[in-house]
């Protein structure tokens, strides 16, 4: 069983950055393709951005390239999310997820994955 721990969201005005951490536990963190998702109040679950297993493959929401960027550290348990130039429309609670298919990215942008955090609150303030 993975345990998945969200960090550092928060306010933060419009063009601002922040750097969402998702921390793992309870697993073999470097075999898993790790992606992040959001969801904002009265809209779907949306994907963000994947990563597989040895970072030398991601994918990203078509609106977001260029802005969010993916990564992770193995060695830390970690995956990461920077989110530049942020616009109120980024307002959401963002998770992460594992998915035990370690290269196939295409699964997480399915939503399908086999364990999820509980996620971190952004607000873009304009």
């Amino acid at each position: 069983q993975v345990q998945l721990v969200e960090s550092g969201g928060r306010s933060v005005q419009a063009g601002g950055s922040l750097r969402l951490s998702c921390a793992a536990s309870g697993g073999t963190f470097s075999t898993y393709a790790m992606g992040w998702f959001r969801q904002a109040p009265g809209k779907e679950r949306e994907f963000v951005a994947a990563i597989n297993w040895r970072a030398d493959n991601t994918d990203y929401a078509e609106s977001l390239k260029g802005r969010f960027t993916i990564s992770r550290d193995n060695g830390k348990n970690t995956v990461y999310l920077q989110m530049n130039t942020l616009k109120p429309e980024d307002t959401a609670v963002y998770f992460c997820a594992a998915s035990r298919d370690w290269s196939d990215l295409a699964r997480l942008k399915r939503y399908e994955y086999d364990y999820r955090g509980q996620g971190t609150q952004v607000t873009v303030s304009s």
